[in-house]
């Protein structure tokens, strides 16, 4: 797992203690960090994961050695390397996000996230004449020296990397080594081969529902912008859109007749705050000229949840975790507002939540927030 050219070069011992500590139970990006933060290794902070989760409902296991062999030689198999979060040649970009995925796995040319990065998403079920304005968009951006971004799934999205191959970048929902959609399986082997395909999700994991959300987080992170080409209300774009705005990036949209309800989201997200673009040069006009500061004003960033992990390793295990939690309910609440009312400070707050997420008490929310789980 040393892969040279990377920074720091992680032992095997160490990496091999990384993924085991991220697939253990209630092991999210956050907790992760913080884990890491307080015990300064993987392997220390396995060790003192039963203890931190005893205030929980019952004994903590964490994920078991045998499992991760058994991950280790999948990974493998499926010709992908890992990738950790500190390490030289992960995406800049992507590593900004506080909820940026520890481990990813990737086959393909890493380079092309070091590129300008554009995300296109867009409806499944997209109309013929926005597939066609996708593949041209796609195919214009990357010409001009962009490498384009989207989650392979059915319509704009396969549009997108067609149009832009083999300057893409696709983001899978599954595990590396499975096709989703079976129809993409081609176009997916073809984008792991000849430009860059990503996975957050162990080997062999099937797409879930609740893997998407995640999987877009990733889409709008390793880009300065999100474009949307044609999106229903309400759908999967939007949450793309919207998670590229939390993240202080550009969002833009494609205008469409109100006849069409396929056209209705990107409508409602320039309606919202997002840049309305009408050709490639509008999206390179705004991108090339991007220093941080967005002119889409769509879900500004939230700045709530800047905090260095380090200093955890100061703060003392007490009594914290019951009394935050009862301040807790099913509606989500920042983070700094559980410190205004406590009165408590920053590392012991967060402490109070890490030991209740490992317990399964509480949900980390994409903005920052946490509520009880239900």
């Amino acid at each position: 797992m040393e892969h040279e050219g990377s920074q720091p070069v992680l032992s095997q011992k160490e990496a091999f203690a990384r993924i085991r500590l991220l697939r253990s139970p209630n092991i999210g990006p956050i907790s992760y960090r913080q884990l890491l933060g307080r015990f300064g290794s993987a392997a220390a902070a396995l060790d003192a994961l039963p203890d931190l989760a005893s205030r929980g409902r019952g004994p903590y296991r964490p994920a078991s050695a045998e499992s991760i062999e058994r991950e280790v030689a999948a990974v493998r198999r499926a010709g992908a390397r890992y990738l950790f979060h500190d390490q030289g040649d992960y995406p800049a970009l992507l590593a900004e996000l506080d909820s940026a995925p520890p481990i990813i796995t990737c086959r393909g040319r890493l380079e092309l996230a070091s590129n300008p990065c554009v995300a296109m998403v867009g409806a499944r079920n997209a109309s013929a004449a926005a597939v066609k304005l996708a593949r041209e968009f796609a195919a214009h951006l990357a010409s001009a020296g962009f490498t384009v971004v989207s989650g392979l799934a059915r319509g704009i999205d396969g549009a997108a990397h067609e149009g832009a191959c083999p300057s893409t970048i696709g983001v899978i929902a599954s595990g590396i080594d499975i096709a989703y959609p079976p129809q993409h399986a081609d176009l997916q082997e073809r984008i792991a081969r000849e430009a860059l395909l990503i996975a957050e999700q162990p080997p062999g994991t099937e797409p879930r529902g609740r893997h998407f959300p995640s999987r877009n987080r990733i889409i709008a992170g390793l880009a300065s912008g999100t474009l949307v080409v044609e999106a229903a209300p309400q759908s999967g774009s939007l949450i793309t859109a919207r998670l590229a705005g939390e993240a202080g990036r550009e969002v833009m949209a494609i205008p469409g007749s109100p006849l069409d309800s396929r056209a209705l989201g990107c409508n409602q997200l320039i309606r919202e705050g997002a840049v309305l673009v009408q050709s490639p040069e509008d999206v390179i006009e705004l991108l090339e000229s991007f220093t941080g500061a967005p002119r889409s004003r769509f879900r500004v960033a939230d700045d709530t949840s800047n905090y260095d992990y380090a200093e955890l390793a100061e703060a003392e295990t007490g009594e914290g975790a019951e009394a935050i939690a009862a301040l807790l309910s099913t509606a989500p609440v920042t983070i700094d507002e559980l410190i205004q009312q406590t009165g408590a400070s920053a590392a012991a707050v967060h402490l109070a939540l890490l030991e209740l997420e490992l317990a399964g008490e509480i949900i980390r929310h994409s903005s920052g927030s946490v509520s009880l789980a239900s």
